[in-house]
């Protein structure tokens, strides 16, 4: 059986160009294609699903192809499952007033990948929840993840996310808040 557990995420700066690079994608390799649409600020974003060879593929077809307009783009093998969830905004969060949640982290991106790469980085780090992982969407075209943990998983987790977005220079900033209003956790749930 196919090892199919790599994505490809690729995030374009250009509308037309988008749906060119989903064209060339598609016929490039045996790719399956999990989001194809138009995002923020005038942005085409798009993830792909397959083995880590085709996707890879898929990935330099998208650099070739979106040339001018490609914002950001990678490739995630053996992508976290608790991942999208929280991309698409179904993750459930149980707030037990009786006992706080003892961190909590936000990192913001200028680039939905790096903000969907770096939400991967911290979850295989570290134990701790992931609460959302937004893209683009009214925020001007950047992401931003949200997680949840105890003070040292979240300080453990966030170093190899913040060295992949400050490598691609797409950190806009980042904080960890200790001991959460339970309010401020409402608001996102």
């Amino acid at each position: 059986m196919e090892n199919r557990n790599a994505v490809g995420i690729i995030e374009l700066a250009s509308i037309y160009k988008g749906f060119a690079v989903q064209d060339a994608v598609l016929k490039s390799s045996n790719i399956e294609k999990l989001i194809a649409r138009t995002i923020c600020s005038g942005k085409f974003f798009m993830v792909i699903r397959g083995n880590v060879a085709d996707v890879e593929t898929a990935i330099n077809v998208a650099r070739e192809v979106g040339g001018f307009s490609v914002i950001n783009l990678t490739t995630i093998p053996n992508i976290d499952p608790r991942v999208f969830p929280a991309i698409s905004g179904n993750t459930t969060i149980q707030i037990n007033t009786n006992k706080k949640i003892g961190a909590m982290l936000v990192i913001e991106t200028f680039s939905v990948v790096s903000a969907i790469r770096a939400a991967d980085y911290a979850v295989k780090e570290a134990n701790l929840e992931i609460i959302r992982v937004h893209v683009a969407m009214a925020v001007g075209g950047k992401g931003y993840i949200v997680m949840t943990g105890d003070i040292d998983a979240l300080e453990s987790a966030v170093k190899p996310a913040l060295d992949y977005i400050k490598q691609d220079g797409m950190l806009a900033g980042y904080v960890i808040i200790k001991n959460p209003h339970e309010e401020l956790l409402k608001e996102l749930i």
